[in-house]
């Protein structure tokens, strides 16, 4: 892997700035489909890796949980400090938890913060983590993008003023259609330079989760295409998987 992931570069106030809409009433829907289907109730220890803005560990402290989140970012660590006050923050890499095992009742990876890596075998490792991380009849919750809906409505370019900026983002598939790449190019007009970063997703189908999940110690339970709770289907809006541990 390069030295310098565009993971790295692209979780910072750039895109707090560029993502406003992904606002707390999705958040709410999001956390109220692990409550109903897993029956998660007040005091159990949740961690949400790649937490971002802290926008589900607020509602994870609201319904009583105790939540913990992990992110690689400062930038995401500090919005998620004014926005979950009493949530445990620790920034780190997914790929190395730094937690004893068995430390949590609840793993949640909500809004695709999965498949950043260009090698599977690290994914594979973000999930071994988790499991090691999770309690014998433990839950992990898996939000991902629907592979088959993005390419299917792939956007190859769009333009946009977001916040006084004028913001151009293009969309390709790489690696034989395997990873979805978007290039972001933010300008400030006059006297302000231009600002350039990327996002590479691998597009996993439910099939490739449920193999990896499997391969990680984790037993598949449930399969949804959208936070209330539907079915998934080949254009459902996301694939969210609900797996667990044995014991």
């Amino acid at each position: 892997m390069s030295r310098n992931p565009w993971f790295r570069g692209w979780f910072g106030r750039e895109y707090l700035a560029l993502y406003p809409h992904r606002d707390r009433a999705e958040a709410r829907l999001a956390v109220a489909l692990l409550r109903e289907t897993t029956r998660l109730g007040p005091g159990r220890q949740v961690l949400d890796v790649g937490c971002g803005p802290g926008r589900h560990l607020e509602e994870l402290d609201r319904i009583g949980c105790l939540p913990v989140g992990l992110d690689l970012s400062r930038a995401m660590i500090e919005a998620a400090r004014t926005a979950a006050p009493r949530a445990g923050l620790v920034r780190g890499d997914m790929r190395s938890l730094p937690f004893r095992n068995a430390a949590f009742d609840v793993v949640t990876s909500y809004f695709t913060s999965f498949g950043y890596f260009d090698d599977d075998d690290d994914d594979l490792s973000v999930l071994c983590e988790v499991r090691r991380v999770l309690k014998a009849g433990g839950w992990y919750l898996l939000d991902y993008l629907n592979a088959d809906e993005v390419v299917a409505n792939l956007s190859s370019e769009d333009r946009r003023t977001v916040s006084g900026f004028e913001v151009t983002q293009r969309r390709r598939l790489v690696e034989g259609g395997r990873t979805i790449e978007k290039r972001i190019r933010i300008d400030g007009g006059a006297n302000v330079p231009a600002r350039e970063f990327q996002e590479r997703v691998r597009l996993y189908r439910p099939e490739d989760l449920h193999s990896m999940l499997v391969r990680a110690g984790l037993t598949p339970d449930s399969l949804f295409g959208g936070y209330d709770r539907s079915p998934y289907e080949s254009m459902s809006p996301r694939c969210i998987v609900l797996a667990r541990t044995c014991g």
